[in-house]
C-alpha cells in the first residue's frame, strides 16, 4: 500500500464503494467498471480511479474489477477485516437508535456496553443488552478490548464523558454531542452533529435557488 497522504474525503467515498460493492456481490455481479461504480454511487469515473490508485492497482483494463476482490480489498484498506467492539454512553433515544443499528454489525462493529448514569435507566435492556453504570466501563473494556466509544449524551456531560473513555483506554471517539470535545493528540474524534449536516443542507438549497433565480 503507498504511504501517501490520503485526503479523508478519499477515505469517506471508499467507504461508500465499499458497501456499494457489498451489494453488488450479493446480487451476484462478478466485474463492474469504473463508470459503472461512478454511476452508482454519484461521482465521476476519473474519482474513481483516482481514489483507488491511492492503495495500488485494481482491475483490469479493457475488462474492469472482479467485484468480489475489490469488496476485499476496500474492507482491509479500511481495516475492517477484524471485528471492531463498541462502547456506548447515553441510554435515551439516540443511545437507543445507535445500539440498535444494525448497519453496525453488517459491517463488523458491535456494540458490547451501553452506559448511562440515569438510575432509571440503569439495569433495563435495550435488545439484550443491560444498562450499566460508568463504573462497569472499565471491566467492559478489558474484557472485550475495546478502542472505540460513541457519545450519545447531552452537551453538557460529553467531556466529562470523553475524559473517562479516554482514562478507560480508548483510543477512538464518535461523538454525536453538539459540543467540541478537549482530547489529547493521539485519540482520534470524530464529530458528528445532526445541526451541522441539516445545516450544510439549507445552505445547498438556498444556493440552488439564488442560481436558478439568476438563469
Amino acid at each position: 500500500m503507498k504511504t501517501l497522504r490520503v485526503p479523508e474525503a478519499t477515505i469517506i467515498r471508499l467507504s461508500v464503494y465499499s458497501r456499494y460493492l457489498e451489494q453488488l456481490d450479493r446480487k451476484g455481479v462478478i466485474t463492474i467498471s469504473s463508470v459503472e461504480i461512478a454511476d452508482g454511487v454519484g461521482v465521476s469515473p476519473a474519482q474513481v480511479r483516482k481514489d483507488l490508485a491511492y492503495f495500488g492497482e485494481f482491475g483490469t483494463r479493457g475488462v474492469g474489477y472482479n467485484v468480489r476482490d475489490l469488496m476485499h480489498y476496500t474492507s482491509k484498506i479500511l481495516n475492517l477485516n477484524e471485528p471492531w467492539p463498541l462502547v456506548l454512553v447515553g441510554a435515551g433515544n439516540l443511545g437507543f437508535a445507535l445500539s440498535t443499528y444494525k448497519g453496525f454489525n453488517n459491517r463488523g462493529f458491535s456494540v458490547v456496553g451501553i452506559f448511562d448514569n440515569d438510575l432509571t435507566k440503569i439495569g433495563k435492556k435495550i435488545v439484550d443488552m443491560e444498562v450499566s453504570p460508568p463504573e462497569k466501563m472499565p471491566e467492559i473494556i478489558a474484557k472485550h478490548n475495546v478502542k472505540i466509544g460513541i457519545i450519545a449524551v447531552p452537551a453538557k456531560a460529553a467531556q466529562e464523558v470523553a475524559d473517562l473513555m479516554i482514562k478507560n483506554g480508548l483510543v477512538a471517539i464518535l461523538n454525536f454531542a453538539p459540543v467540541s470535545l478537549n482530547v489529547p493528540e493521539h485519540i482520534e474524534l470524530r464529530n458528528v452533529d445532526l445541526s451541522v449536516n441539516l445545516e450544510i443542507l439549507t445552505f445547498n438549497l438556498g444556493m440552488r435557488q439564488f442560481e436558478s433565480r439568476g438563469k
